[in-house]
């Protein structure tokens, strides 16, 4: 069956960015090797014209195919619901935290209607699958670490019951997001109020400190913070 996008992202790869996209994406031997930019493109065109009848028939045998149907859905103009609809049909279809995170950053949406997409998140967000709860993770660090729900998300940080590496590592990177805009109620959350794991407890304190907007002090402080691990996830 002809295939015309797959041929014009054949036609954009580039080996030698194929074989640094495949060393940061480790298991994943489906990257053709375009780059962003020009996934962004395409998807723009696409986004403009029939994006329902693409998203109908869209592929999914290659990382840019994929990737492609996460970014035509963020360009998109249609009403929240449809949009929940499509967001919902895609988020099976991510397995790396690439497609996720790129998918999450393109879903401006969630700023236009934060109670909808918020409603919208929970499932995901109690899921013991690894890539939806990396979805919402990343949902809520992009979109959600503000005055009105900042107390919500480290509570629902602290209760995403997937154990998977990449769901962990978003759990953590959220934490640091929050302790970086809420250092006072995050720093009481990570002192008395957590319940993470230790693995991923370490984490949020390690992003902690490589973040540029913490002082030394602070950092001193948090690195002090370190649990003995007692358990992997």
């Amino acid at each position: 069956m002809e295939n015309p996008i797959y041929e014009r992202l054949l036609a954009l790869a580039e080996p030698e960015f194929q074989k640094f996209s495949s060393s940061l994406l480790p298991g994943t031997d489906n990257i053709l090797g375009v780059r962003l930019p020009k996934l962004r493109k395409i998807a723009r065109e696409i986004a403009k014209g029939d994006w329902h009848a693409y998203l109908a028939c869209a592929q999914d045998d290659t990382f840019e195919e994929t990737m492609l149907q996460g970014m035509v859905i963020g360009y998109v103009k249609a009403d929240m619901q449809e949009l929940l609809r499509n967001i919902a049909a895609f988020v099976p279809k991510i397995d790396n935290w690439s497609v996720c995170d790129s998918f999450c950053s393109g879903l401006k949406i969630a700023r236009e209607s934060p109670e909808a997409m918020w409603d919208f998140l929970q499932p995901y967000l109690h899921t013991e699958q690894e890539f939806g709860a990396r979805f919402g993770a990343v949902m809520l660090l992009f979109y959600f670490i503000d005055e009105t729900h900042i107390r919500d998300v480290l509570a629902l940080l602290d209760q995403i019951p997937a154990q998977g590496y990449y769901a962990r590592m978003a759990v953590a990177w959220a934490v640091s997001i929050c302790f970086v805009h809420f250092p006072e109620l995050t720093m009481e959350y990570l002192g008395t109020g957590t319940s993470l794991d230790d693995r991923t407890y370490n984490k949020a304190l390690q992003k902690i400190t490589e973040s540029r907007c913490i002082d030394r002090e602070t950092k001193a402080v948090i690195r002090r913070m370190k649990r003995q691990e007692s358990a992997q996830i």
